[in-house]
């Protein structure tokens, strides 16, 4: 029989590329959507009729429950959150109900309905936040600085707690930023990515941007996907950081996606206070060597391979859509 696994956040980037993955490991997978008019399956558009779509919603425990006990499945991949870190501080309620306690409803409908299940739970270089040590690891102390970062601070503990105190196969990959062609444009690598693109194309002159000097670990998401599966073939269950050990900054971001396309970032890249965070968050790195010893996890693109991807994708996008596009930048 088929593996059978639930992701929860399919639309996402992180969900769409782990039932692709999953779909290649001969998986039957069934992807969760919430009841909402808005929602935009074109990430998953193109292998949509190859995995089950089912309604339910973290804020209802009731639907967390029904689809477990309908469908059976042996993984649960919780992906979904309100993800985006300046929307936080905006609607921080909200983020708390999905971020936080959507967590306890899906893990307590694991334990009503199946406690074989093997679970896994989307954890944050956020929860680091202010950071105590470097590079962060398993063990570094979080002080998390945004409503998402303590969000998810109370996911991970969560799930730490539901795993020892029910016995369950509950993991928390704590990931450091990953990004790729599906990521959204909200997000800074794939707003300088997309501008890169427009500025190339004569579509834009200008990239409005915050902090600079912000550094980040940033993965390639596919890279990412695999390791969460990985985490839950193993024996035991436990927390991993998956990171690639490397830092730059947005500013470094910006040079290599205008270098690839022959542009001085300098004469297009606006700082604008705008976009800077209420508390900032300066210096994320992460330290792989768990994964890497226990679940023989590698990255497998390099940070100049990771931008120019996203520039490429982003070039070719404008290009097929004969260049009629909202401007973003």
């Amino acid at each position: 029989m088929m593996p059978k696994a639930l992701i929860t956040g399919i639309t996402g980037q992180d969900g769409s590329y782990l039932a692709e993955f999953l779909l290649g490991q001969g998986y039957e997978v069934i992807g969760m959507v919430r009841r909402t008019s808005t929602t935009n399956f074109d990430r998953i558009r193109d292998f949509q009729d190859r995995i089950t779509i089912v309604q339910g919603d973290l804020l209802d425990q009731v639907s967390l429950i029904n689809i477990l006990q309908e469908h059976r499945p042996e993984e649960v991949f919780n992906l979904a959150a309100q993800s985006f870190v300046p929307t936080s501080f905006t609607q921080p309620v909200l983020t708390g109900e999905f971020t936080a306690l959507g967590v306890t409803r899906i893990l307590d409908a694991v334990r009503i309905a199946d406690r074989s299940i093997r679970f896994y739970q989307a954890s944050s270089s956020e929860m680091f936040g202010k950071v105590q040590e470097v590079p962060q690891r398993e063990t570094t102390p979080f002080y998390p600085r945004s409503p998402y970062g303590a969000a998810k601070v109370y996911g991970h503990w969560i799930t730490v707690n539901y795993r020892e105190s029910y016995d369950l196969f509950a993991c928390s990959g704590i990931l450091f930023n990953h990004e790729s062609p599906r990521r959204g444009l909200e997000f800074v690598t794939h707003k300088i990515t997309h501008a890169v693109a427009r500025i190339k194309l004569g579509l834009a002159d200008e990239l409005r941007l915050g902090n600079l000097d912000s550094r980040r670990d940033w993965g390639y998401a596919p890279d990412y996907v695999r390791a969460m599966w990985l985490m839950l073939q193993q024996d035991h269950p436990d927390d991993y950081v998956v990171a690639t050990g490397e830092t730059h900054s947005v500013r470094e971001f910006c040079q290599v996606a205008f270098d690839y396309v022959g542009l001085d970032w300098e004469q297009h890249v606006v700082v604008d206070r705008k976009f800077y965070r209420p508390a900032e968050v300066d210096m994320l790195v992460g330290d792989p060597a768990k994964a890497r010893r226990m679940l023989g996890w590698e990255p497998s693109v390099t940070f100049d391979g990771l931008v120019r991807l996203m520039v490429d994708a982003d070039l070719a996008a404008l290009q097929q859509m004969g260049n009629h596009t909202p401007h973003v930048g």
